[in-house]
């Protein structure tokens, strides 16, 4: 279903679709859906119930109600559960919404309906919550352009993009290509279903709820209008990652007219910069760097491996804020309050950590990083020990390297592969000049 539906929409621009209200509750949609929802293994929204709940009350019975419901009409979502979340590194706090589990999966359902119409659309600079794309094809693109001499950089996101949005606009931008009103009558409903706060309903006219299923899908159909009016030629190259942005261009003039034009189509769409975040950086030798997508991107120059001579490229490493979440999750497993557990268990939890941590950044110059946070564990453990059994830090240590023949199980954080232009960022089996630590 999905193959057909980008297929239309990728041969006819203009084709708006007007036959999608009967495969958002087909059978194998929903429970497609569910399957998303229950992967994703959330919290319960205001109502709250459980995915444990809704296993014990029966899925399949589930799925016929919201498929019965969506049937004649009768579908209401609830308002979802507003919760704050710290962001990391700083003190500020990110409002998320949690919708019940019931309203999330008629979002996901209406997520794979839709998600291959506007995929047809959109264009390459964008990266950030599509399918098949990620977080390291867009940087890959960094390191490209630095390469052709794009080396002055505006940097910046866009402020509560999630929560601004204005629901009317949003609208017209999902009818250019899609008509069936019962479908965007089902849209209206989960943007007007707001969101419990101190005990009270809010139902604002702008934005789409940051942590609802389709939230990111609906972000992106309506950015795409900001895509599809940049000029490449004109303001540098456009690197999007959902709501954060990154230009590469060739001369300060033409950086100073991207952010220009940035800030005039931003403000066209009702949006506008973050301007804490907005800035124009030279990618120099010596000079400072950028901070984009959990990695700092810094122009060095190195020996090459082979005809010595010297290379100027774009390395990157984990930023500050990744390095000192790494640091916090350590810390958090390591705590005294886990004192009572076995070791054993607690260096399962760092490992998990690790694994997941070091598999997204080893795509870069991280070697003398990965280093760092390997010892920070060796340390914390060394610490852990030293409490359980009341010893010194110095008797931690030498358990965990003499005494155990594998440092208790501690894993190695594995080799890095260094980003090269205009080759694959995925190399999967290592060849001459493919995987190496820098």
């Amino acid at each position: 279903m999905q193959q057909a539906l980008y297929r239309a929409a990728k041969a006819d621009p203009g084709r708006r679709f007007h036959a999608l209200r009967d495969k958002v509750f087909r059978r194998d949609v929903l429970w497609r859906a569910w399957v998303a929802v229950r992967r994703n293994n959330g919290a319960p929204g205001v109502d709250k119930t459980t995915l444990g709940q809704v296993e014990e009350y029966g899925v399949a019975r589930l799925l016929n109600e919201l498929a019965a419901e969506l049937r004649d009409g009768s579908y209401r979502p609830l308002p979802a559960r507003r919760v704050l979340i710290p962001k990391p590194g700083t003190a500020e706090q990110r409002p998320l919404s949690i919708p019940a589990v019931r309203d999330r999966i008629v979002q996901a359902a209406v997520k794979i309906v839709l998600e291959p119409v506007f995929e047809a659309d959109m264009l390459p600079c964008s990266f950030g919550f599509r399918p098949k794309r990620s977080v390291h094809d867009a940087l890959q693109v960094l390191v490209d352009e630095s390469w052709r001499g794009r080396r002055w950089v505006v940097e910046t996101d866009i402020a509560n993009c999630f929560s601004a949005i204005p629901h009317e606009e949003l609208m017209q931008a999902v009818q250019e290509r899609v008509c069936d009103q019962a479908v965007l009558k089902l849209l209206r409903a989960m943007l007007r279903a707001g969101a419990m706060e101190d005990g009270q309903v809010r139902r604002p006219v702008t934005g789409s709820p940051q942590g609802g299923v389709i939230s990111p899908l609906l972000c992106n159909v309506y950015l795409h209008r900001l895509d599809r009016a940049w000029d490449v030629r004109a303001h540098g190259v456009l690197v999007r990652f959902a709501d954060d942005l990154l230009v590469m261009c060739v001369s300060r003039a033409q950086a100073e007219a991207a952010l220009q034009r940035l800030r005039d189509l931003l403000a066209d769409l009702g949006l506008e910069p973050k301007e804490a975040k907005t800035r124009i950086v030279h990618l120099a030798v010596g000079g400072e760097g950028v901070d984009f997508l959990g990695f700092h991107h810094r122009l060095v120059r190195a020996w090459a491996r082979t005809g010595g001579k010297q290379v100027t490229f774009l390395a990157r490493w984990p930023a500050n804020k990744a390095m000192q979440h790494a640091r916090d999750r350590i810390r958090q497993l390591t705590l005294r309050s886990r004192l009572l557990l076995p070791v054993e268990w607690i260096v399962q939890d760092i490992n998990l950590f690790l694994r997941g941590w070091a598999g997204f950044f080893k795509y870069g110059n991280s070697a003398r990083h990965f280093e760092k946070i390997r010892y920070y564990a060796k340390m914390r453990l060394a610490l852990v020990i030293a409490k359980r059994h009341k010893r010194s830090r110095k008797f931690g240590w030498q358990v965990l390297s003499f005494q155990s023949g594998n440092e208790l199980g501690l894993i190695g954080l594995g080799t890095v592969v260094a980003p090269r232009p205009f080759k694959p960022w995925r190399r999967d089996k290592p060849n001459a000049g493919g995987e190496r630590r820098r």
